[in-house]
């Protein structure tokens, strides 16, 4: 059965992980050799050392749990368009603009809700066991997505997309019937089973009018739910934006209040001087996707200047159709490369600060401080690595464990995993998910929407 704190009546039972180590990710860049997690129903209420603590936590009695290797914060994946495991592999080599318009929103036009749903599925069997405990989902048939990961154990911030695809309506009034039904979708499902958040995730200010932007945002607002946008993600996009209309888009939404509540600008590649300074302004948080933005091609965002003006930052996959997985770990190495590159600097985004992008930098993107962190009143989401195998040989100093962890440690490692308290992955199985039926039922229904779409 998952470990799971909770049961009975009354206060919920404490479990005591015991670890090799702990590394709690919590911007001080301790590890624990050996360390200690307590756990009391899904909240984390202690970390520190493993200093023989008693067998007792205010009175009440604990389970001590052993594990083998080290405890981490599970990671935030701050973008992501997980049901797109429908799409793996398609439209490959193109361009971005090309890729959405050919390949992409054709197929995603005869999307059911059951397509989502096991596309979601499949998605979060991929991510839990990878330890991505938390996705920033940009999505349709947010029902059914959300469905998905309520029952695979997960967490999201569910973020309906708003688009409109061809086939899908037009006029006015399908934007102000969209935005209704996000608003009674977040009436319905926001904070379901403590592991879901909903926002709005109108896709971009080149595919939804600015005064629409400006209404969804006013929504959001009232709401104080996340408004999630793909900006300034490839040059050609800014450059037709700014002939359009004249200045960039960050410029103008910022001008039209888009601006003013939570958002999280994804990708964010081409922004000038000017543009970074409204999102210190604004506090606009970004989602960086390094290994998406490198496969289409779109550039290289200027990550060590967003992080020097204070830019709070996550990293995002982006979907499983343009990356093509959903393995964080990815990122974390890849983002501390090309920001090296970028700024030829070997110097450039230390280990650390390239693992806080994937931990409590997502959490703090997301404005969830309980997020990718381990300590006292965080959310109990965790991961545990094997530290036995040969990527974390030497270790001859603590310090040394971050920096494994980053150039040689990756997703294969990962054997257990948390969300909420209750393990959901148990020695690299995801216990919470029938991945041979999901995997099934992706391949069935992506021949279908192949052959649909023309």
């Amino acid at each position: 059965m998952p470990d799971s704190p909770g049961g009975g009546t009354g206060a919920p039972a404490t479990l005591r992980y015991r670890a090799d180590a702990v590394v709690p990710c919590d911007g001080s860049g301790r590890v624990l050799r050996p360390g200690v997690v307590e756990v009391s129903g899904s909240t984390v209420t202690y970390v520190g050392p493993d200093d023989s603590r008693t067998t007792e936590t205010g009175g009440h009695p604990v389970r001590e749990v052993r594990v083998t290797g080290a405890l981490l914060p599970g990671l935030v994946n701050v973008h992501c368009h997980s049901p797109m495991t429908l799409f793996r592999g398609s439209g490959e080599n193109l361009p971005l603009d090309r890729w959405l318009k050919e390949v992409l929103w054709p197929q995603e036009a005869h999307l059911t809700q059951e397509d989502v749903y096991w596309g979601m599925t499949l998605a979060a069997s991929e991510l839990l066991c990878f330890g991505v405990t938390t996705t920033c989902e940009a999505y349709f048939h947010e029902d059914a997505l959300t469905d998905a990961v309520v029952d695979a154990g997960s967490r999201a911030v569910v973020t309906p997309g708003v688009l409109q695809l061809p086939g899908t309506g037009s006029g006015d009034d399908w934007w102000e019937a969209r935005t209704a039904e996000i608003v009674a979708f977040h009436g319905r499902r926001h904070g379901q089973e403590g592991r879901i958040e909903v926002g709005f995730a109108p896709h971009a200010a080149y595919t939804v009018p600015v005064p629409v932007l400006a209404d969804i945002a006013r929504a959001a607002r009232g709401l104080d739910a996340l408004f999630h946008i793909h900006l300034a993600e490839t040059e050609a996009e800014c450059t037709l934006f700014a002939a359009e209309h004249g200045q960039s888009a960050p410029a103008l939404l910022a001008a039209a209040g888009v601006l003013d509540g939570r958002v999280l600008a994804a990708h964010s590649v081409w922004l000038s001087d000017e543009d970074m300074a409204i999102y210190e302004r604004h506090d606009v948080a970004v989602a960086h996707c390094p290994q998406s933005n490198a496969k289409l091609a779109s550039g290289v965002a200027p990550l060590v200047e967003f992080l020097a003006r204070g830019i709070r930052v996550g990293l995002g996959t982006d979907g499983p159709a343009s990356n093509n997985d959903l393995d964080l770990w990815e990122e974390i190495r890849l983002a501390a490369m090309v920001a090296r590159i970028r700024e030829k600097d070997a110097g450039a985004l230390p280990a650390g600060a390239a693992l806080d992008l994937a931990t409590r930098g997502g959490g703090l993107a997301l404005g969830r401080p309980d997020l990718g962190v381990l300590a006292a009143g965080s959310q109990a989401d965790m991961m545990a690595v094997d530290l036995d195998s040969p990527a974390f040989v030497p270790l001859l100093e603590d310090g040394q464990l971050i920096e494994h962890l980053v150039w040689s440690g990756s997703s294969r490692l990962v054997t257990d995993v948390w969300v909420a308290g209750t393990r959901v992955v148990e020695n690299g199985r995801c216990l919470t998910v029938d991945v041979e039926r999901a995997s099934a039922e992706v391949n069935t229904r992506a021949r279908r929407l192949v052959q649909a779409a023309g």
